[in-house]
């Protein structure tokens, strides 16, 4: 499990995908000493294959992360899996526990521990998640196009949900799900050719392990090939209580993140988050990019802190040999 680890890192990267990933890849370039610590959790674990990645189009996640941890190893970093109970300390000083009882120590800390989604409680729906029962058009309209789709209301960005995934079928319902639907939203659904179905979901059917409808309250079953739902999203970031971070509503209503500046810069001093842990929509690239940004800033932050050490210590220095000197010219002193 992993490999053997160090007493102390200049950077605990906390969280193996694309974004932890990108940026311990980037700070070992830099010749920074980092450790990974990989819960081996992936968000798209279910998929199938990582798509709107130029180059690496399709790839199984599993694979494409197998190859950025070799990567990332070829330059001198290290990975062990674990998952962080809680983290304590500051900056420079971070003392990261792990549920197996090891501890990790670290100057500073690049959060991307990803998000849960929270699915509906409905029978036969979790079974399906990252295969027919989708959330991203962008990640899995392709692969469902033509194809009957319904789009279950869980919450705010449901009817926008349906409308985009109408592009990529002229067959979308959206299942209000017992749910009252705006006028307005009525109206521009019904633009779209889009149906809507008031009737309460009570299970998801599946046939020779794909999915062929959704039955209703009233017992009709509704054919589709592919359900759309848009999760409830919250960030992996209990174990960050102890230094005061804590997840927020996120302004889309989508649910809950760790709010960051343009850089990835927490609101503790040290800590940087990149990946759907701060932003819930980002696809791979986007959080490999946001990685590889807030690895930069990371580096440059410990460039600069180790400059003002420098420059304490040699000022510090400076004005114990002006003092010795004005001691020396003392008459009488040294006789």
């Amino acid at each position: 499990m992993g490999e053997q680890v160090e007493d102390f890192y200049e950077v605990l990267v906390i969280g193996g995908g694309a974004a932890g990933l990108s940026g311990a890849l980037t700070l070992a370039r830099a010749r920074r000493s980092v450790l990974v610590v990989d819960a081996g959790e992936p968000r798209n674990a279910p998929a199938a294959g990582v798509h709107g990645l130029l180059g690496v189009e399709g790839t199984p996640p599993g694979e494409l992360l197998e190859r950025g941890r070799a990567e990332v190893r070829a330059y001198g970093a290290h990975i062990t899996r674990g998952r962080v109970r809680s983290i304590e300390g500051g900056a420079g000083a971070f003392v990261a526990l792990l549920e197996d009882g090891r501890t990790m120590r670290a100057a500073r800390l690049l959060v991307a521990t990803g998000l849960v989604d929270e699915l509906p409680d409905i029978p036969g729906l979790a079974e399906r998640w990252g295969r027919d029962v989708l959330h991203c058009p962008y990640c899995h309209g392709w692969e469902v196009r033509d194809e009957p789709i319904g789009v279950l209301a869980t919450g705010p960005m449901s009817v926008h949900q349906a409308l985009m995934f109408g592009q990529w079928s002229a067959d979308v319902l959206f299942f209000a799900n017992g749910t009252a639907v705006e006028a307005e939203q009525a109206e521009r659904l019904a633009v779209r050719g889009i149906k809507v179905i008031e009737d309460r979901v009570m299970r998801v059917e599946t046939v020779a392990d794909a999915l062929t409808g959704v039955r209703l309250a009233g017992g009709e079953l509704v054919e589709r090939r592919a359900l759309a739902v848009a999760t409830r999203m919250v960030a992996r970031a209990d174990f960050l209580a102890p230094l005061g971070l804590a997840p927020v509503a996120h302004p889309s209503g989508m649910g809950e993140h760790l709010p960051v500046d343009a850089t990835g810069r927490s609101t503790v001093a040290g800590v940087w988050v990149a990946g759907n842990a701060t932003d819930v929509s980002a696809q791979v690239g986007a959080s490999g990019a946001a990685g590889t940004l807030a690895a930069a800033q990371i580096n440059a932050d410990l460039i600069n802190t180790e400059i003002d050490r420098a420059l304490t210590a040699r000022r510090a220095f400076s004005a114990e040999v002006e003092r010795e000197v004005a001691a020396r010219a003392v008459p009488g002193h040294g006789l």
